[in-house]
């Protein structure tokens, strides 16, 4: 079923720098292969509750360095796709426990990521009120919805009330996943939800504060959520090259692109994030051209020129492209989507060289435990 594609030129398990341990703030790993966060829509009961299929599908993954846990929502709020878990409520923290426990119980490491929709939700998510966002822009998205794609809807601006209270939300989220066991939380300023809008400038025509600098509300958000718990615990992704042909559907007329001007707010976002001193800065690079073609590790090394911490690079790597932006210094670590769906043993299989398995597209959102749990351990 599955092909060994080892080489006598290849490097084994013991000289391929991802194998090699590193810490990221507070967070000791023993590899530098990290699970990056994915959207599975398996919380399917009532409650955007975990279930013991999580728990099962994160403790065969648990030889990750680093197993970052699919966005949770911070508040009925911030709900923006169907059925993913929540940290907001106290049964999710109850579930969320029993999750890490089985992890930590294996080995592993596991962070939370944080995650608010803002204007990427949809009246369906929230009992028919418009979502909320920086201002009353249409983002032109698509989002998912129990009854299938909906074009988003024009947001309503968030008052100062609606964003005192969303920092309030981060913080107690990240207050709720050190009470259920995680080693830290990531917060997601990444993509097309709430916080990488209030950086975009199509979506974020504010006339305060919010709009006169961008970057305040991520900031105070990475800031509540330091404080809730630490710095050496609270990582940061980013993702300064999306634009609208990494969504699901771009959209007409799109003109938000990652121009240099674009690029140059996210070195002062990045050089703020220096001065805080977290976790990790996790990068999602940019969309690749076709299937097959290897990041470009300059865009990694801009920002690695300004953020002195750890440096997690995401989006196209394999295990040569992984190895070799680790070898050449630009990043510490490599977070990898999904080869992890369909090898819960990606980790063992770098050190192997063998060549992992592809994941069945269809079963990746929803569903239950085929295409979740029942990906075999090479050479299976």
């Amino acid at each position: 079923m599955f092909r060994d594609v080892r080489r006598p030129d290849q490097p084994n398990g013991r000289d391929q720098p991802l194998l090699g341990p590193v810490r990221l703030g507070g967070l000791a790993l023993p590899n530098r292969v990290v699970m990056a966060p994915m959207t599975r829509a398996r919380a399917a009961g009532p409650g955007r509750v975990p279930t013991d299929l999580h728990a099962a599908y994160y403790a065969q993954r648990a030889t990750a360095g680093l197993i970052v846990a699919e966005g949770a929502w911070v508040s009925e709020g911030a709900v923006g796709f169907p059925r993913v878990p929540g940290i907001y409520a106290e049964a999710q923290v109850e579930a969320w426990r029993r999750v890490t426990g089985v992890v930590h119980a294996l080995g592993g490491r596991i962070v939370l990521q944080l995650w608010h929709a803002g204007a990427h939700s949809h009246p369906d998510h929230l009992g028919g009120g418009r979502p909320a966002g920086p201002s009353p822009v249409n983002p032109g998205e698509t989002c998912r919805t129990g009854a299938g794609p909906r074009p988003t809807v024009t947001p309503r601006e968030m008052t100062s009330a609606d964003i005192d209270r969303t920092v309030a939300e981060y913080a107690a989220a990240a207050a709720n996943a050190r009470r259920a066991g995680f080693d830290g939380v990531e917060v997601a300023a990444n993509g097309a939800y709430l916080l990488a809008q209030f950086l975009n400038p199509r979506l974020n025509v504010r006339r305060d504060g919010y709009g006169a600098d961008r970057a305040r509300l991520p900031l105070e958000v990475v800031d509540a959520v330091a404080a809730a718990w630490d710095p050496a615990r609270t990582g940061v992704r980013l993702s300064p090259w999306w634009t609208a042909a990494d969504a699901h559907r771009p959209a007409e007329g799109y003109p938000y692109t990652a121009d240099e001007a674009t690029l140059a707010r996210y070195d002062d976002l990045v050089g703020e994030l220096e001065r805080r001193g977290p976790a990790y800065l996790h990068l999602r690079g940019r969309a690749l051209p076709r299937p097959g073609a290897v990041p470009d590790f300059a865009e990694f090394a801009r920002f690695r020129g300004l953020f002195g911490g750890p440096l997690i690079a995401n989006h196209g790597f394999g295990r040569e492209s992984g190895n070799a932006v680790v070898e050449a210094g630009i990043a510490d670590a490599v977070s990898f989507a999904s080869p992890f769906i369909a090898n819960p043993d990606l980790v063992a299989r770098f050190a192997l060289g063998v060549e992992p398995a592809s994941d069945d597209p269809g079963t990746r959102y929803g569903g239950g435990p085929r295409g979740y749990v029942d990906y075999p351990i090479w050479p299976g």
